[in-house]
């Protein structure tokens, strides 16, 4: 498939640095939305944060001011898109360039079957010369860079010839970042949440991968929890993506920076996040939201110690019966001193 963007839509800006890839947080349905990555921020300010799937149909049909907004402080960031019309992927992904994100991410590795009856996520690795196209239209519109997220493979699709030849065909589109989720997607008969467990996962494949593409960017996703984990795989890989386990336990963040970064600044504390967390949260009330839409992605601050339980139960079940919330926030944050 051939595909040619008007000249009105020809990228003509000066390319922008490359954010690190070093370090990210996956793009995660209903998790990642903008308060859970103000949050992120907090503890880590080198993390690469993503947001949720945004498809195209959302953007050019919907509120766009509303799945774009966020807030400075979130950057480093990148606006994942799930489509597959060149046209209308090269036209978000302007969208995102104006809004300032510093990276536009292609989702080829969602299973659901909501998605896949768009043409979205993993089915897409089934066409690779539909995905180089897509990746094309969207590199001539915009001068940030331009990734791509995928699996190792799909089911009927799964050999390392045919990842190799996907790989290789969005490549040749120019595409040179790819983060790969080292599990085969099964596209029927297993749910998104099982897909995300069942098929094994094949660190040794995405190793061969990076040897056999030694020039691309390889970034390894799927089952990392630890720093200790990410210190050994970045001895292979150019980058790691840690998703669940840095939304249930974001204080794995705190070290990042130096960790893996070599940053000098001390290490945040759980009680110290918060605090900072807490005009942010005022805001947002003041404005007419609900503490619970930001609170809900800080329950994990708690993981490890003997108050934890109380800790959740204040921010998760309290809050809908309190009358002063923030009252409550600063009880859950006692429970942190010292922490």
């Amino acid at each position: 498939m051939n595909f040619e963007i008007s000249e009105a839509h020809v990228n003509t800006s000066p390319a922008r640095s490359e954010p690190s890839r070093r370090f990210s947080v996956a793009p995660m349905m209903d998790w990642t939305d903008r308060h859970c990555r103000f949050f992120l921020r907090l503890l880590s300010k080198h993390a690469l944060l993503y947001t949720e799937m945004v498809t195209t149909g959302a953007l050019l049909n919907g509120d766009h001011e509303r799945f774009l907004r966020h807030n400075e402080a979130e950057h480093p960031l990148a606006l994942q898109l799930g489509g597959s019309v060149p046209l209308d992927l090269a036209m978000c992904a302007r969208m995102a360039q104006d809004h300032g994100y510093d990276e536009v991410n292609l989702n080829v590795g969602c299973p659901s079957d909501r998605v896949q009856n768009n043409m979205i996520g993993a089915c897409l690795m089934g066409h690779p010369q539909l995905v180089a196209d897509c990746v094309k239209a969207m590199r001539d519109a915009v001068s940030i860079p331009v990734t791509v997220k995928h699996r190792i493979g799909i089911n009927g699709r799964d050999s390392y010839e045919e990842l190799c030849d996907f790989v290789g065909t969005v490549r040749d589109a120019g595409c040179t970042s790819f983060t790969v989720h080292a599990r085969i997607a099964i596209l029927e008969g297993l749910s998104p949440k099982e897909n995300r467990d069942i098929p094994p996962l094949r660190y040794d494949v995405a190793a061969r991968l990076k040897a056999d593409f030694p020039e691309l960017e390889i970034i390894l996703n799927g089952g990392i929890k630890t720093l200790e984990a990410c210190h050994e795989y970045l001895q292979t890989f150019d980058g790691v993506m840690l998703g669940r386990e840095a939304y249930h336990n974001p204080y794995v963040m705190a070290e990042v920076d130096q960790q893996l970064f070599g940053s000098t600044a001390p290490v945040i504390s759980r009680a110290e996040a918060l605090a900072q967390l807490r005009p942010y949260i005022a805001a947002h009330i003041d404005a007419g939201g609900s503490m619970h839409h930001i609170t809900r992605h800080v329950l994990g601050l708690g993981t490890g110690f003997p108050g934890a339980r109380k800790f959740r139960q204040l921010l998760s079940v309290d809050i809908h019966k309190a009358k002063e919330p923030l009252v409550l926030l600063d009880q859950a944050a006692e429970l942190l001193e010292g922490r």
